[in-house]
């Protein structure tokens, strides 16, 4: 897992790389991304603890900016949720 890896030799403290991991997992779904050795997965990881070291900790916070940072879809365009007309 990419971002545990890169959490090794950082300041945060045991709740907050669980939240971190948290907001990994929950944005790799998001993204429909399986493979950890996809590029991919080191590039949220990255987004993640780049925006945690700005200050957030929300996990739902972090999911979403990351989300729209690396796709072209708004976090709140999930297909799931769309109503049918």
């Amino acid at each position: 897992m990419p971002i545990t890896r890169l959490l090794h030799n950082t300041a945060f403290g045991p709740d907050e790389i669980a939240v971190l991991v948290a907001a990994f997992e929950d944005t790799l779904r998001a993204l429909s991304l399986v493979n950890r050795a996809d590029p991919a997965t080191e590039i949220v990881a990255q987004k993640i603890i780049e925006l945690a070291k700005q200050g957030e900790r929300d996990p739902i916070r972090l999911r979403e900016r990351v989300i729209e940072g690396v796709s072209s879809r708004p976090p709140s365009a999930n297909p799931e949720s769309k109503v049918m007309t």
